[in-house]
């Protein structure tokens, strides 16, 4: 889909009072959540194995641990992998809004029973039919929300989503909730997620932007923080949170998307950053408490 159709879409439904907006937001995320789903669980598969080879690298036993999502999503695809595949103990899910569905769950606990050979056994008196070490949490704000002890904090594709102070709030309520020593890890797409769907556009589009025209482009359905990795690590330093991981990439030199790049004409507010720190994308990034 070209990003102007997406764009206009979202455009339409800003402007409807905000339940019928979000009632019909819903009701098409579901449809196109719920499609493939198969290849949305490689996806996120392919990302915890990032995590776990990950804290491999800094000797950290993920077995038995507790964690927080940031971001539960439409399905708990997150939670499931890291207790399957990585004996987590316990996995406390939040997220602002409230997607589960208890027929879309039951349909996935038996895709990912046949995929993983693995047996869900349900709570019989959970809301939802998940397993008892799943915990879900919806329509929370994580900032204003009472959070369990955890060892680790995880968000995937969501931090791009949250606005910087808020990302800023996030953080000062994991430093004063949880124990000294726990882990924050978050994997970011910093780039412009219209180029997804659009491989007209770089993924660096939306710096050609200010502020206030980016703001009339985007809405409340497809908010985009625009964060430069610079920004993000001034956030958690400030903070006094510990970075023991970082990483990123960059288009490759003479690739299409370095070439899409250098066509740009980036807007003043991104003028002091190199071209490294403008095009790092996929960036993943473990803080220490």
């Amino acid at each position: 889909m070209k990003h102007y159709v997406k764009t206009s879409i979202f455009k339409v439904l800003s402007i409807l009072p905000d339940s019928l907006g979000s009632k019909i937001y819903h009701q098409l995320q579901n449809v196109s959540e719920n499609k493939n789903v198969e290849a949305k669980l490689k996806s996120t598969e392919n990302t915890l194995n990032t995590l776990g080879q990950i804290f491999l690298g800094l000797n950290i036993d993920l077995q038995n641990k507790s964690a927080i999502e940031i971001g539960s999503g439409w399905l708990p695809i997150s939670p499931y992998i890291l207790i399957q595949k990585y004996k987590l103990k316990d996995i406390y899910t939040f997220d602002i809004n409230e997607h589960y569905q208890t027929k879309n769950i039951l349909t996935f606990n038996s895709l990912f029973s046949k995929i993983f050979n693995y047996d869900i056994v349900v709570d019989k008196k959970n809301q939802y039919p998940l397993p008892e070490n799943v915990h879900y949490y919806p329509s929370q704000n994580i900032i204003n929300t009472e959070i369990p002890k955890a060892d680790i904090v995880f968000s995937r594709f969501v931090l791009e989503h949250v606005t910087p102070d808020d990302i800023t709030e996030m953080h000062k309520k994991f430093k004063s909730s949880l124990p000294k020593g726990s882990y924050v890890v978050h994997f970011i797409s910093p780039s412009d997620h219209r180029a997804y769907s659009d491989n007209s556009l770089s993924l660096q589009d939306f710096l050609k932007y200010s502020s206030k025209e980016w703001n009339n482009i985007q809405t409340r359905f497809d908010y985009h923080n625009r964060l430069r990795l610079p920004q993000y690590l001034e956030i958690f330093n400030s903070l006094d949170l510990e970075i023991v991981y970082i990483s990123h990439d960059n288009p490759k030199p003479n690739s299409p998307q370095e070439q899409k790049f250098k066509s740009l004409k980036i807007h003043q507010d991104f003028s002091k950053y190199s071209e490294k720190e403008l095009t790092a994308g996929s960036i993943n990034i473990v803080l220490k408490i």
